[in-house]
Formats: C-alpha cells, sequence, structure tokens
C-alpha cells in the first residue's frame, strides 16, 4: 500500500513540475523554483537548493529554499564544498553526518537542523549541468542512503529544463551576434555608399572638362590623329556612362529613381543608340545593323534610362565581338501580345544557358574578361 502511495505521489508530483515547465509566463528563475518546491514536498525536507554549471567551472545558486542563497556561486574546485565534489565526481553523495565528514573539513552548519543531506548531479552527455541539494528531513526522520534514488526521479525533469535554458541561452546567443553582424554590415554598406556618392561627384567633374576639350580638339585635328582623337572621346564616353549608371544604382537601391516617361518613336531611338558606339564599331572593324520597322507603335517610356539601358548592351556585345563580325541591334512586335521587344545579338562566344539568371545579379560576373 505504501509503495503505491509513493507512485501516486512521484505521478502527481511529475505533474505539477510538467504544468510548470509548460506554463507561458513563468520565467525560467521561477520556473526552477517551483519545481524545487515540488522536489523538498516530495522528499519530506525543508532545505534544498539547485546550482546551475555556468561560465564552464561556477555552480550558480539560481533556486533555493533559503532566497539569501540566490546567486551564491562557487568553483567546482573547491575542495570543501559537497555541491563541488559531487560536480566533479559526476555521482550523487549522501552524507549522514557533515560534522563528522573529514572530506570537507568537518563543517558544522548552523543553520540547518540536522546534519544528513543528499546531492545529486545533473548529468547531459557525460557532462554535469548542475547539482541538486537537500537536507533537514521533516519529522522524527532523518535522510537515508535509498533517498538518492527517490531524488534522481528528478534529475531528468530538471534536465529538461536546463537543456531547454542552454539551447535558448544559444539561440539568444547566436541572435545577438547576428544583430552585431547586420549592424556592422550596415555600416560598412553605408561607408561604402558615401564613398561611392564621393568618388561619382569627384569624377563628373573632371570627366565633364575632358570632355570638353576632346570637342575643342576635334576641330583641329589632323586626319591623321583623329582615330587616336576619336578613342579618347569613346573611352571618355565609356566612363561617362559608367558614372551614370553608378547614379542611377545609388538611387535605384534608395528607391529614389524615378522614371520620366515620354511618347518616343522606336527607330529613331534605337538610331541614336548607334551613333553612340559607331566608331568603337569602326575601330573594330565590325558591322551595326539596325533591324526596326519605321511602323512600329510609338511607346512612353523614360529615353534617358533606356537609351543607358540599350548602350551598356551594345557597349558589351562590341567587348566581346572579334573583328569582322556582325551585331544586329533591333526591335519588334511580339506576336500575339501587344508587347515591343529590344535585341541585341552579336556573334561572340554566347552565354551559357546555365549562366541566364546569374547575369541578372548584383555585381556577377560570368568570367574574368
Amino acid at each position: 500500500m505504501r509503495d503505491l502511495e509513493l507512485a501516486n505521489r512521484l505521478l502527481d508530483s511529475f505533474s505539477r513540475i510538467a504544468g510548470v515547465i509548460n506554463a507561458p509566463r513563468l520565467d525560467y528563475p521561477r520556473r526552477l523554483g517551483r519545481i524545487l518546491e515540488v522536489i523538498l514536498e516530495y522528499l519530506g525536507v525543508e532545505q534544498g537548493s539547485l546550482m546551475v554549471l555556468e561560465r564552464k567551472k561556477y555552480l550558480v545558486v539560481r533556486a533555493a529554499s533559503r532566497a539569501e542563497l540566490l546567486g551564491y556561486e562557487q568553483t567546482i574546485e573547491d575542495e570543501r564544498s559537497v555541491a563541488s565534489w559531487v560536480a566533479r565526481h559526476q555521482e550523487p553523495l549522501f552524507i549522514k553526518d557533515i560534522c563528522k565528514d573529514k572530506r570537507f573539513g568537518g563543517q558544522c552548519r548552523g543553520k540547518y537542523r540536522r546534519n544528513s543531506l543528499l546531492s545529486m548531479p545533473i548529468l547531459h552527455k557525460g557532462k554535469v549541468l548542475g547539482v541538486i541539494n537537500v537536507t533537514d528531513k521533516i519529522g522524527d526522520k532523518d535522510l537515508l542512503k535509498e533517498d538518492i534514488t527517490r531524488l534522481f526521479d528528478f534529475s531528468s525533469v530538471i534536465l529538461s529544463l536546463l537543456v531547454q535554458e542552454n539551447l535558448q541561452q544559444d539561440l539568444r546567443r547566436q541572435q545577438r551576434i547576428l544583430r552585431e553582424r547586420n549592424k556592422e554590415l550596415r555600416h560598412q554598406e553605408t561607408l561604402r555608399a558615401d564613398l561611392s556618392r564621393m568618388l561619382i561627384h569627384d569624377l563628373k567633374g573632371p570627366l565633364s572638362e575632358v570632355v570638353a576639350n576632346l570637342d575643342i580638339l576635334s576641330y583641329t585635328v589632323s586626319e591623321e590623329n583623329r582615330e587616336f582623337l576619336e578613342s579618347a572621346q569613346m573611352g571618355c564616353d565609356r566612363a561617362v556612362r559608367m558614372v551614370s549608371n553608378l547614379v542611377s544604382i545609388g538611387k535605384i537601391e534608395d528607391g529614389k529613381l524615378t522614371p520620366i516617361k515620354e511618347v518616343v518613336a522606336v527607330r529613331p531611338m534605337l538610331a541614336e543608340c548607334l551613333c553612340s558606339i559607331k566608331g568603337m564599331a569602326r575601330i573594330k572593324d565590325i558591322e551595326l545593323i539596325l533591324e526596326a520597322d519605321e511602323d512600329l507603335p510609338r511607346i512612353a517610356l523614360d529615353r534617358i534610362l533606356i537609351l543607358r539601358v540599350l548602350q551598356n548592351l551594345l557597349t558589351n556585345a562590341l567587348g566581346y565581338c572579334s573583328s569582322n563580325t556582325t551585331i544586329r541591334f533591333g526591335c519588334r512586335l511580339v506576336p500575339g501580345k501587344k508587347q515591343l521587344e529590344f535585341y541585341v545579338q552579336d556573334q561572340g562566344p554566347g552565354i551559357p544557358a546555365a549562366k541566364h539568371r546569374t547575369i541578372f545579379e548584383k555585381y556577377a560576373r560570368i568570367s574574368d574578361k
């Protein structure tokens, strides 16, 4: 009958502890405190504490029947501490009379009614996570060695809570590290953006001056040197386009780029694109072919932005084409749809199908060229 009563009490205690662990409004210290209360009640003792191993070598009291003990800590190397001995040896310890135990200097504790005590390690995968200590049995009887088994029944329950807390601490630590790294990345990104804006601003002035001076020279240069002048003008044109692209990218990323639409005729716009690269094409002996019907419908778009996109595509095609090849550039109606399709078709090496998505990623390159 007594065994059945103990089993029912144990089940009731586990049920109460499960309720404590699953209580959403209880924080970690209060959960430990409530669990300790259930354990002490089940064992029929007045005094007890739960110590948690922290910072790898400190046993810290996180729950106790005496409030003044909360936060007290000691190293696991403390030779005079029962809890430290249990943590080092990873085995439970029953002491019938602490005053007579020479291992701990014959400590006699005036704040406790009885001299017997029981200490149990909380183990997980061969490592100590904490220690349970109990003393001061209620009534005439004292703690017995058999109480180790009864206390052991609760170690796995406490273990689950400690493991859960360790996982949550690891998660909080990782989240903190991620927040710090994200903050640093945002700071670095801001610095790079500021540096880019400064460089763009500083480049625009000198480039404009070079373009203006080259334009003046074009009126007086001899025919034998005109090819060199045109090459310099094309180089400046590419540099100006690169700076303009950087400005546009910055505005797009900041969400400040607002397209200014106007209704334009398609073929004249394409012809304007070709004019900007005719010099480079002539130097490389590449034929440019414009393919666009005169009766294509007029469309509303940001002419400056579209010109820049198309010029970039043409410049890229020139860079990958060999001499004595052809670049076809044009626009056509998409069959069955009210859409226009712009295209640049060269005779270069082409882009592998596997890289088609990659080329639209920021700063992506598919070759070292």
